[in-house]
């Protein structure tokens, strides 16, 4: 009887020694206002002084919040980040591996009705949910809407059906529509062949919108998306007053002397130093309606229990490193900005924590309090309590792809630690090319280190690349054993 007598007393000293898996305890449930702009770098925040861009108040919400210097678009085209940021899957779960467009329609490229958004979860939990803004997860079908961006042969734009709006209630939204100054929309209960036009730039419009629905929302928990197309091309669709704020700034100021800026007499010079100041002038639009919605959050006393998270699609490179904007392994595409405020309970700070799209959605969850509820077939890692604490476990690398039409086995994979940035490219009946850039020695990107640091390319591949592909059950991985056999 001794003897079990301590056995028992060893096994609860155990127990009480053991470290508990890490929880977020919610004394309340809080609201979620997700701010989201299209084309954004993440060097271009005023506060971070990189770059000569007016943000006053994202340096505001900086000051109060955390800012995850290190955050990317593991795909930096607008759909599939879309697409994993709603479902926490990466493109070869949620389908979602290249711009929704009639194109991709045939391959069944949007985001899938039966797939469980994080957007589903707090609709079942209660929450009140809105939609304002691009979405650009829908396939276009024929005949295809009318739209300035659809022709007859090829289309863009189209209707989201409610059952396919993944819970959100209260729909004021498109799918892609790049007249920023006389945008469209269609609201909840549109039907296909509706459609609400502006006579009003878009991220002012939506700021009003937004604040609508912060107003009418007040008394119950919600969760808001504010999803604006700007600072995205065309640059000159911006209202005059912004431009205008950069009129005394010469060229040379905004531009620097940075490597990688192509010479003034080709056509990605030409193009960065006609686009970079209109670019900038959107970005301080954009930054000047989310002051009036951050304003309103404390108008009505809501700041203190909701999320604000700001963030990105991808960024852009503006024709600087001579590529037209995104979707390729440069800082300036990979890189988004993301700050995340709540006053009273996440701690302001910075955090270079190798944040991933997917790990967005179980990571807000947790801190939500609906941790429970994230679904199994989520790939993203939660990252709430190191958020809350900056002690936890932290990613190693973050992953990078791009896949081409049908043909998911192919393409470049890649992974971007502290300090180096891997991509291998894989095309069909081609040789296999591999690239290594060293951001520590050569910020800009301007060469590549592969032939001369082959050991470097072989443990970021062997050690990162393909335990997170297998992980995530990415085709390409099985490809490259089966050419390794």
């Amino acid at each position: 009887m001794r003897a079990a007598v301590c056995s028992w007393l060893l096994v609860c000293l155990v127990a009480c020694n053991a470290s508990p898996p890490p929880r977020v305890e919610v004394a309340r449930r809080p609201n979620l206002l997700f701010l989201l702009a299209d084309q954004w770098r993440g060097q271009a925040l005023g506060f971070l002084g990189q770059e000569k861009v007016q943000t006053p108040h994202l340096d505001a919400m900086a000051r109060e919040g955390l800012v995850l210097t290190e955050a990317v678009s593991n795909y930096p085209v607008c759909s599939p980040y879309r697409a994993m940021l709603m479902s926490g899957q990466y493109p070869f779960q949620n389908g979602v591996y290249s711009n929704c467009n009639s194109k991709t329609t045939e391959h069944g490229c949007e985001l899938r009705q039966q797939t469980t958004c994080w957007s589903d979860v707090l609709a079942a939990r209660g929450y009140r949910t809105g939609y304002v803004g691009k979405w650009h997860l829908e396939s276009p079908r024929a005949p295809f809407v009318e739209s300035y961006n659809n022709s007859p042969k090829f289309a863009w734009n189209e209707w989201t059906p409610p059952e396919r709006r993944h819970g959100f209630a209260f729909w004021h939204a498109y799918n892609t529509f790049d007249r920023h100054l006389a945008p469209e929309y269609w609201e909840t209960d549109m039907t296909r062949d509706q459609r609400l036009k502006v006579d009003r730039w878009g991220p002012e419009h939506e700021a009003d919108v937004a604040i609508e629905f912060l107003e009418a929302h007040q008394d119950a928990p919600f969760a808001l998306v504010v999803s604006m197309n700007p600072p995205h091309m065309p640059y000159g669709q911006v209202p005059q007053r912004y431009i205008d704020r950069y009129a005394d700034v010469p060229n040379q100021e905004l531009l620097g002397g940075r490597p990688d800026l192509q010479a003034a007499d080709t056509r990605m010079g030409r193009y960065t130093r006609r686009n970079l100041r209109l670019q900038y002038a959107m970005m301080t639009g954009v930054d000047e309606q989310i002051g009036r919605i951050l304003q309103a959050l404390d108008e009505l006393g809501l700041a203190e229990d909701t999320i604000v998270v700001f963030t990105s699609d991808h960024g852009d490179c503006i024709g600087l490193q001579g590529q037209v904007s995104k979707n390729n392994a440069y800082e300036l595409s990979m890189r988004v900005p993301l700050l995340m405020r709540w006053r009273g309970t996440l701690p302001a700070r910075r955090d270079d924590l190798l944040l991933s799209v997917p790990d967005l959605y179980p990571t807000l969850l947790h801190l939500m309090g609906a941790g429970d509820d994230v679904p199994a077939d989520v790939q993203g890692e939660n990252h709430a309590e190191l958020l809350l604490t900056g002690e936890g476990d932290r990613p190693e690398a973050q992953l990078y792809m791009k896949c081409p039409q049908g043909a998911m086995h192919l393409g470049k994979r890649g992974v971007r630690d502290h300090r180096y940035t891997l991509v291998v490219d894989r095309q069909a009946g081609e040789p296999e090319t591999v690239l290594l850039r060293d951001r520590a020695e050569d910020p800009y990107q301007m060469k590549d280190y592969a032939a001369e640091r082959p050991a470097v390319v072989e443990r970021l591949r062997r050690e990162q690349l393909e335990p997170l592909l297998d992980r995530i059950g990415d085709p390409w991985l099985s490809q490259s054993a089966a050419g390794a056999r």
